[in-house]
């Protein structure tokens, strides 16, 4: 008999540990066209599972790359204020960290928009940037931001190998979940870097996601879901040593992740004495640190459509703030639609006038909020909500509150 149980995209164990099944769901970042409103849009099974051999999250189902990354991929880095902060402060610290100048040169995986590597292209340090979405390559190609539009892994890496490109530095933001095969781009990096280079990864903390009942972050984008544990167990069997990581606020707790080769002289700093403790005091060695997620998340779908249900008896108005992939899986999972919340704003023009996948919720700029003047809006990209709410004080000032909806219902006043 044929074995149909799916495995583990690192180690090929079979995966029969459940976290949460958020049932069939919209590629999140695949925002529909009006003149698209009446066809039908593909749905796929949306089931974290978790590896009981080597402690790797992920989705059970994946979604091809090429459906999620396309050539019109909305999301722009460039669009988050805080976020440029992040890399900003990022790329100082790395370049008095490892002296880098013009003889230096630094890679980053999926680029984007070039929101990070223009910030070392200022400093006068020679940059690549590698990124699969034609639409936001070509925008950091407009920043001065050279930019490969190649999906990156191991057969890249020989390339660019075989030509003497050879980085001091290889970093890469929220990339290492996105990707189905982990352990060609993990051999990919393995095989860039060379003598001291090092490689740089940050990611949503596994730990954050289930104390906080974080499940928005789950979509068909994020093919894993990262602890420190994992991300050790990987690079090790692809010849990499993780040396340090640091505590990041980002994302609603992010790790950054220091790596080199396995021979290289770099030092292990304190962060990974305490991150490997936090974990272990979380059990996430073991099937107990997952367990009972599932009916947390539910109880977050009863709160949220409790609020909205109601707002709307009680005749109070509802928008939505931000096309964020984290809120299309909150919508979708919790069947919200336009007659709960008519309609949904974001700063991206490339996201304005289309429809939130699954959803089909409207969305415009944010000039309709001023129009409209709602009593609530809803933040979907919770992790921006301090900034969010300071670009829209004046709304505040008037009347608007702001609600999150995860962990738990919450509302600004």
């Amino acid at each position: 008999m044929t074995d149909v149980s799916p495995r583990c995209r690192h180690c090929a164990a079979p995966l029969e540990l459940s976290l949460v099944d958020l049932g069939v769901s919209a590629v999140s970042n695949s925002y529909v066209p009006l003149d698209r409103a009446d066809a039908p849009e593909p749905k796929y099974p949306l089931h974290v599972r978790v590896c009981t051999a080597c402690w790797l999250a992920q989705v059970d189902a994946d979604v091809p790359p090429a459906e999620i990354f396309t050539a019109d991929y909305a999301y722009f880095s460039s669009f988050s204020e805080s976020w440029l902060a992040h890399c900003r402060a990022y790329c100082a610290a790395m370049t008095a960290r490892l002296g880098l100048g013009p003889d230096s040169f630094v890679i980053e995986i999926a680029s984007n928009d070039g929101y990070l590597l223009r910030n070392f292209v200022a400093a006068g340090i020679p940059v690549l940037g590698i990124e699969p979405s034609g639409s936001v390559a070509a925008a950091a190609e407009a920043a001065g931001v050279p930019t490969l539009v190649e999906f990156f892994g191991a057969a890249l890496a020989r390339r660019l190998r075989a030509e003497g490109r050879r980085p001091d530095l290889v970093c890469s933001a929220n990339v290492l979940a996105h990707v189905p095969d982990i352990n060609d781009f993990v051999a990919g990096v393995a095989l860039l870097l060379e003598g001291e280079a090092i490689y740089t990864v940050e990611f949503p903390h596994l730990l954050r996601l289930i104390e906080e009942v974080q499940f928005d972050t789950i979509y068909h984008e994020h093919y894993s879901y990262l602890s420190l544990l994992a991300v050790e167990r990987i690079f090790a069997a692809h010849g990499l040593r993780v040396f340090d990581v640091e505590e990041l606020p980002t994302h609603g707790g992010s790790l950054r992740v220091y790596a080199c080769l396995a021979g290289a002289s770099h030092e292990e700093g304190p962060g990974l004495d305490r991150v490997r403790a936090a974990e272990k005091a979380a059990r996430l060695d073991s099937p107990a640190g997952y367990a009972g997620f599932a009916a947390r998340v539910e109880a977050v779908r009863r709160g949220f459509r409790d609020f909205l249900e109601r707002a709307r008896a009680s005749g109070r108005s509802v928008a939505a703030y931000g096309a964020a992939a984290k809120g299309n899986t909150l919508l979708n999972y919790c069947g919200v639609g336009p007659d709960l919340i008519p309609f949904c704003v974001d700063r991206n023009p490339a996201k304005q006038n289309t429809l939130l996948p699954g959803s089909r919720i409207p969305v415009f700029a944010v000039e309709k909020l001023y129009a409209e003047r709602p009593d609530f809006v809803v933040i979907l990209p919770w992790n921006l909500k301090a900034e969010i709410v300071a670009q829209l004080d004046d709304l505040r000032r008037a009347g608007t509150r702001f609600v999150t909806a995860v962990p738990t219902i919450a509302v600004t006043a």
